[in-house]
Order: structure tokens, then C-alpha cells, then sequence
């Protein structure tokens, strides 16, 4: 019987082979408004998704491998909607337009794949303009690692690690660098968050979430503890 697994391997051995490139950490792929003829398939490493402001650079997404990126501009033919910047040394399949219309006509997976994502892009946007309402600081750096815990990575012992930095959370809420710093501290003495080499742990999803809960009514209500 044929080795499923050496069957894969060998067919995105292929695939590298003819669409491949390296690129390292920090290498800036394409900047928002350039042409989009070309898709991002990453087989390792990862991505970050930049938004240029006035403000500075705001993070939108970090996206892992095994996902695409860069397909709405390629599909629509328009100028790129954001920056993308490899996060971590990265394995690309890069795809240009004729190649990836016939891909999804041809493929029911990659075409689902899209639609998928296009609705949770709009999950995405719908969660930044409530986060971006929020008056309190403190509500919103929890809420940005609430919703990054969502799709965290479970860790054996039942905690969830995010893959973000001060930086990078300062840059999804708007908020300046020593702000979040201190926010974050708060949460560690807490035991909400716990500092890890790749980001944060958080060690109880749930804690986290009901203390979000008790911002939002802080924030409504006031504090009725004067």
C-alpha cells in the first residue's frame, strides 16, 4: 500500500519545485496599493498583514502556513488593500493571476476556502470597529487577546498560547506601545496572561473572558466603587 503521507510530501515537493521561493523574516512582499497579480500560498513560516495610518502601521492578521493570502486583489484585479510582511522565515508558493483563476475553477476546496475567508474578514472588520468604540484602554488590549486567544494554539496543560507582542497589540488597537506595556503587566500580575517566548499564554480562556465581561460593564456603568 502507498504511503499517504510520502504522497503529500512529494507533491508539495513538486509544487515548490515549480512555484517556490524563501523569503525571510521581515522581507516586505508587496505594499498596499501595488499591483496584485500575484497569491501567496504559505507552506512554512508566516505573515503579517499591515494597514498603513496616520497613526503608524496597525496589524490586521498574522496568517500561518497552510493558508493563502493576497487572492482578493489577484481575483478582482485591484491595487493591494494592505501591506504583507513575512513575520517568519517563510516557504512561499507564489501564484500569479492566470494560474490561480484556473486553480479555483478547478478546485471546489480553494474556492470554498475564499468564501470562507471573506466571511471572516468581515467577522474580523466587524470586531475592530466595536473594539475601536470601547473608551477604556483596559477593555481594549482584553478584548484584542480575547479574540486572538480564539484562535490561539492549546497548549497540553489547557492554556492558549497568542503569538503577539506588545507591539503588535498596540498596533490592532490604536493605543501607544507604553500603554499596552502597562495594561499587559496588569494582566500578568493578574495570572490573566503569562509572558512566553512566542507571546503570551493565556492560562484560562474563560477568566479572561469574564473579566472582558466586567470592563464592558465598568464601561456602561461607571464604578460605583467611590
Amino acid at each position: 500500500m502507498a504511503d499517504g503521507g510520502s504522497s503529500v510530501s512529494s507533491t508539495e515537493e513538486q509544487l515548490f519545485q515549480r512555484f517556490g521561493k524563501e523569503f525571510p523574516a521581515g522581507y516586505v512582499l508587496c505594499e498596499e496599493g501595488d499591483t496584485g497579480d500575484e497569491t501567496y500560498i504559505i507552506q512554512s513560516g508566516s505573515i503579517r498583514v499591515v494597514k498603513r495610518t496616520d497613526q503608524g502601521d496597525k496589524t490586521l492578521a498574522i496568517i500561518p502556513a497552510g493558508e493563502f493570502v493576497g487572492e482578493m486583489a489577484t481575483l478582482l484585479n485591484e491595487p493591494r488593500g494592505a501591506t504583507l510582511i513575512v513575520e517568519e522565515d517563510a516557504k512561499l508558493l507564489v501564484i500569479d493571476t492566470n494560474t490561480f483563476e484556473a486553480m479555483v475553477k478547478s478546485n471546489g476546496e480553494i474556492a470554498y476556502r475564499i468564501i470562507k475567508k471573506l466571511a471572516e474578514r468581515v467577522k474580523n472588520t466587524n470586531k475592530q470597529l466595536e473594539m475601536m468604540s470601547f473608551k477604556d484602554a483596559n477593555r481594549k488590549v482584553v478584548y484584542a487577546v480575547v479574540n486572538a486567544a480564539d484562535k490561539g494554539q492549546q497548549q497540553d496543560d489547557g492554556s492558549v498560547l497568542v503569538r503577539l507582542s506588545v507591539g503588535d497589540i498596540a498596533s490592532m488597537t490604536g493605543l501607544d506601545v507604553p500603554k499596552v506595556n502597562e495594561v499587559v503587566q496588569k494582566l500578568v500580575g493578574a495570572k490573566l496572561l503569562k509572558p512566553h517566548e512566542e507571546g503570551y499564554l493565556v492560562p484560562d480562556k474563560n477568566k479572561l473572558f469574564k473579566f472582558l465581561e466586567f470592563l464592558a460593564m465598568k464601561e456602561q456603568f461607571g464604578d460605583f466603587s467611590s
